[in-house]
């Protein structure tokens, strides 16, 4: 490597030395298992039980446009040596986003180009087909859920906050992770259509059907790690300052996570997450539950984090119905974008390895990662396997194969093998994984014992909470699940069984069942809900744009409440909700009817107000009065909140519906004869709820244009980056500025110049897209021949590397003062700290630093721009 080319390459963080990034630990090996070759620029990827590999290469990166920019790469390792010796090109598509392999047949989450064009018409979910095993996929992909993405955004941005990640889950659903693009009418391969604002966690089953929302209130979730019970985490990106950091999260099904607008002035309605992380950029995840593995590394969910270059390990313990956890690293990877594991527990990791935004056909690498011992062990062919060997696999501690056991089970639809399936489940020394797989094969036979058998099953208190869970699964047949089995499962001492019934009985469409849900709605002790007295006390005092609640912190009390209103919503309790008013499950039913918009909820609540003598309950329903006067605008796709969205809440887009007029007369009648402190009191829920009450409060603010000075503090590094591509550098004006940045204190700007830092003048073969990252994101972009070297007494020296040779290295301090290493002194040499901070360039317009940008680049006159 010349002086010349270590000096004016920059590298994301470890890039120089791969044996530092992977570093080989006594406790695994790693091995490259492809480069840019055969995988660059890869998105995702998916490995089957039997070890194909399968990589989702996109060339467009995260903010790249145009057709035939992807395509799916299979890997095989033949000789187990840790190398991919044989591949195929699967399939070609656009910007493959998730994979899942199964058998012989490949899910995957894409965009779609047509022919001849230059936009993307859809995002879809779609399956192939590979019959023959020639690792070519038989023909075009089969659509199974078109438009699953808001297109709009996907055309003007790129698909950095697409639908990404998907995952089979034990309970055969597949699970979508869903960027806060959203999406508009998503239509399934059974007509079913679905709109979200924001993100979340979309399922649908295998074949297309059945498409319905499992979680909601998310940002830019990357993809989603499963469980053996079902529990789903997720590990989100950060919003650059608006608040929301990485989150981890346990999802829990009919959860609102609340992002943007509940999570900050809302947050009593809310699930929250587990842990706010700090900065980062979520990606890929996986439970990884594989006996190959030490229990140290085993049994735990394993996330991916692109912006940090690391493979989290988050050890997580059972809190109530939930859990609490901690986070520790465990892998380095240079820009990591996805992780899976076969059945023989070989993890493979994908390497983005600073190919950029928009993809580069010559970088990105992957690598298999095996612990210390392992020994290969080759997968049956379940297509051979007789039924019996088929349950023995079931009852496997790889949850990889039990699943892959549990799919082929499925394939087959043998109804003889319901009685074999129930003996596992109801095994009571059988592994406790092996009994909930069983369980879940055995609801998805459909045969006629089903309902019976899984209500037998739910008298056995150590797997009731799955029994009730695949009861009410399948809203087709949660109608036919006892009632009584779920209301009395409400009382549990288990508080995950609680949690079950709850959800399920709002799935079942009787709200006969609306009493007991709200039996459940108010929890004791000091949790604080949306119309409890301390709530209450918020609510009508002047709102704070500063006071936020506390959204990254476990509250396990809250869940039972939270899914029982979104239950009495789905059922639309409103008649019992509205008979709870004078009872102790009021706060719980306002809660409730607080979302329910209809003629029948308003009316309801001015009569009680009317009846009530309490001044209390006077204020509750004037709060929900407040909420309900507006509701969420339907959401058309045309526009996109951005990177840092308006979190003032409880709406995105309020909007006036068919009840508001009335609401609005009924208030105002109130305010006009009350005194000084209940206007007071009745204005602050206005303006907390944005109710839009003329004369009184909660009118929109007129819009004013922000300052341009600043715009780089308060703007994203994609947005930057979307700009940099429409606005032209003035190098002259650059050069102004960058002195007004002291930059030249610890860089070289001209070639002449003594070396110190990391060297300025070299910046020409970079993208503007590389340049800004290094400015913005000193920390995760940093030069290579930037390092510290650690000697054989333990001094460290931090400077950068201005000649290497078989005998020793030179390193040159800030100060350009040159220092003279053996290579045998050298005890280590890792990548150096950032000498820049993360907001050198706050205070620039987007214009201003597209100067710089340009003005650092015409410094190298080498290169060919």
């Amino acid at each position: 490597m010349t002086l010349r080319h270590l000096l004016s390459r920059t590298f994301l963080l470890g890039s120089l030395l791969p044996n530092l990034l992977h570093a080989n630990p006594e406790d695994w090996l790693s091995t490259e298992f492809a480069d840019a070759s055969l995988t660059p620029s890869p998105a995702c990827l998916c490995a089957s039980a039997a070890g194909e590999v399968f990589v989702g290469v996109d060339l467009n990166g995260s903010l790249g446009k145009g057709p035939d920019k992807g395509r799916i790469v299979r890997l095989l390792d033949m000789d187990n040596d840790g190398t991919a010796d044989s591949h195929t090109i699967f399939a070609r598509v656009d910007n493959p986003r998730g994979l899942v392999a199964m058998g012989n047949r490949l899910w995957v989450l894409h965009s779609v180009i047509p022919e001849g064009a230059k936009e993307v018409a859809s995002v879809q979910l779609s399956v192939f087909e590979d019959l023959d095993g020639d690792g070519i996929a038989d023909g075009p992909p089969q659509p199974l859920v078109k438009n699953i993405s808001t297109l709009e955004p996907n055309r003007e941005r790129g698909a950095d906050h697409t639908t990404n990640g998907i995952q089979l889950g034990i309970d055969g659903w597949i699970y979508i992770a869903v960027g806060d693009f959203g999406f508009v009418e998503a239509e399934g391969r059974d007509g079913r259509k679905l709109t979200l604002l924001g993100g979340g966690i979309l399922r649908v089953r295998p074949d297309g059907t059945e498409m319905e929302m499992y979680t909601r209130g998310l940002r830019n979730i990357y993809d989603v790690a499963i469980d053996p019970f079902m529990n789903i985490f997720t590990r989100g990106n950060t919003n650059d300052g608006g608040g929301w950091n990485i989150r981890f999260i346990h999802h829990v099904q009919s959860g609102d996570y609340g992002y943007p607008t509940l999570f900050k002035h809302f947050t009593p309605e809310i699930l929250p997450a587990l842990a706010d992380l700090g900065g980062g950029s979520g990606a890929g995840a996986l439970f990884l539950q594989e006996p190959s593995w030490p229990a140290r590394f085993n049994n735990l969910p394993l996330m991916a984090d692109w912006g940090r270059s690391q493979l989290y390990i988050h050890r997580v313990e059972p809190d109530g119905p939930s859990f609490t956890q901690k986070q520790e690293p465990f892998l380095k990877c240079s820009q990591i974008s996805d992780v899976d594991v076969d059945a023989s527990g070989r993890l493979y990791l994908a390497s983005w390895n600073g190919a950029g935004y928009k993809g580069n056909p010559d970088i990105g690498l992957l690598t298999r990662v095996v612990p210390s011992g392992w020994q290969y062990v080759p997968f049956p062919n379940l297509k051979k396997a007789a039924a019996s060997e088929l349950l023995k696999l079931l009852a496997s501690p790889s949850a990889k194969t039990r699943l892959s056991a549990s799919q082929e089970i499925l394939l087959r639809r043998d109804p003889a093998l319901s009685g074999s399936l129930f003996a596992l489940a109801s095994n009571e020394a059988a592994l406790l994984e092996a009994r909930v797989a069983a369980l879940f094969t055995l609801a998805q036979l459909g045969h006629q014992e089903r309902t019976a058998q899984l209500t037998a099953l739910a008298a056995d208190a150590s797997v009731r909470e799955w029994a009730l869970r695949a009861l009410a699964d399948r809203h087709a047949t949660a109608k036919d699940a006892p009632r009584d089995l779920f209301t009395a499962a409400l009382q549990d001492p288990n508080p995950r069984v609680q949690v079950a019934a709850a959800i399920g009985l709002g799935r079942m469409g009787d709200p006969s069942v609306a009493n007991a849900l709200l039996a459940v709605t108010t929890p004791g002790g000091d949790t604080i809900t949306p119309f409890s007295e301390a709530r209450l006390q918020e609510l009508t005092s002047a709102p704070n744009p500063e006071t936020e609640g506390p959204h990254a912190k476990p509250n396990p009390a809250i869940i039972l409440p939270h899914v029982a209103v979104h239950s009495l919503r789905q059922l639309e309790a409103t008649q019992a909700c509205l008979e709870a008013l004078s009872t102790p499950a009021r706060n719980g039913a306002l809660w409730a009817l607080q979302q329910m918009h209809s003629e029948e909820t308003v009316t309801g609540l001015l009569n009680y107000y009317q009846s009530t003598d309490e001044a209390a309950d006077e204020v509750r329903i004037i709060a929900a009065l407040a909420r309900l006067s507006q509701n969420e605008a339907p959401y058309d796709g045309s526009w996109w909140w951005k990177t840092q969205p308006d979190t003032r809440g409880p709406y995105y887009v309020p909007s006036p519906w068919s009840g508001t007029e009335k609401i609005a007369r009924f208030v105002q009648g109130i305010y006009e004869n009350a005194p000084p402190q209940g206007k007071d009191l009745i204005r602050h829920l206005a303006d907390r709820n944005r109710s839009r009450w003329e004369g009184i409060g909660g009118m929109e603010p007129s819009s004013e244009k922000a300052s341009e000075k600043g715009e780089i503090g308060r703007t994203s590094i994609e947005d930057i980056v979307l700009a940099l591509d429409k606005l032209k550098g003035r190098p002259n004006r650059g050069k102004t500025i960058l002195k007004g940045m002291a930059c030249a204190g610890c860089h070289n700007l001209t070639a002449e110049e003594t070396i110190k830092g990391p060297d300025l003048s070299r910046l020409g073969s970079q993208t503007p897209a590389e340049i800004a990252e290094s400015i913005i994101k000193p920390s995760a972009i940093i030069a290579s021949s930037w390092v510290n070297i650690t000697r054989q007494d333990g001094t460290v020296l931090a400077g950068t590397i201005v000649e290497k040779n078989d005998k020793e290295i030179v390193l040159h301090d800030i100060a350009g003062t040159p220092t003279r290493i053996p290579l045998s002194d050298i005890q280590s040499t890792t990548p150096g700290p950032p000498l820049m901070g993360p907001h050198l360039a706050d205070e620039l317009s987007l214009q201003q630093f597209a100067d710089v940008i340009a003005y650092l680049r015409s410094l190298d006159t080498s290169a060919n721009h």
